[in-house]
């Protein structure tokens, strides 16, 4: 029902700066760029230890990853609580978006991965504008924070099958980081599952799987 050149999304629980609109419209001057989000940060933050710390994961998913992935015109999600889309590209894959299926049945989560995933596929550029802030409610109680985690979860393992013939025409930084992003929780579940194992199995301390999950967190 749009009728403006670009689409602004944001989430009904996000604030957003004043100034956001004018940082992302100078971001789709480039008629290359499909999508581009803003940086996102936890309005609630100081409710209790949880929220202090989703917030501390956001600023380091929006200024160590989506800044590196920014920079090869590849952000591999622009995050459903602030993002701009172009009308034009909207168009052209809204019949796709609308009709989200996975292994033959509906697909109605992680829609914002999804369509970055279609920007992408079509061949339009990505970005991440730092500057641009949105404050968004997260959740302050673990059993919510958790059901969100896994939703987020299983859209990335899902379009990330749909994006993996996009890899080789991006940056080969890109492929490193989606590899790292899917094989890197598999990795430390297993390493956890192992290491709970040996605790009841043998009831010996699991030192050397301990050490291979810091190594791994150091890695990542």
């Amino acid at each position: 029902r749009s009728f403006g050149d670009l689409v602004l999304n944001v989430d009904s629980d996000t604030e957003i700066d004043s100034d956001v609109v004018s940082k992302l419209v100078r971001k789709m001057q480039n008629p290359a760029v499909g999508a581009a989000m803003g940086q996102l940060k936890a309005s609630n933050r100081n409710d209790s230890w949880l929220t202090r710390l989703i917030d501390m994961e956001y600023w380091l998913a929006c200024n160590e990853e989506r800044a590196a992935q920014t920079r090869f015109g590849a952000v591999m999600c622009c995050c459903g609580p602030c993002a701009m889309y172009r009308r034009s590209a909207l168009l052209l894959l809204l019949e796709q978006y609308e009709t989200q299926f996975f292994r033959g049945k509906p697909s109605d989560f992680g829609e914002d991965r999804h369509l970055t995933i279609l920007m992408l596929k079509a061949g339009f550029r990505t970005e991440y504008v730092p500057d641009a802030i949105a404050a968004t409610v997260v959740p302050d109680t673990l059993l919510p924070y958790l059901r969100q985690q896994l939703r987020w979860a299983r859209s990335t393992y899902r379009d990330t099958l749909l994006g993996l013939h996009l890899l080789p025409g991006l940056d080969r930084y890109l492929t490193l980081d989606v590899v790292g992003q899917n094989l890197g929780p598999l990795l430390l579940a297993i390493s956890s599952i192992a290491a709970l194992a040996q605790l009841a199995l043998t009831g010996t301390v699991p030192w050397w799987t301990g050490l291979t999950i810091i190594a791994m967190t150091m890695i990542r």
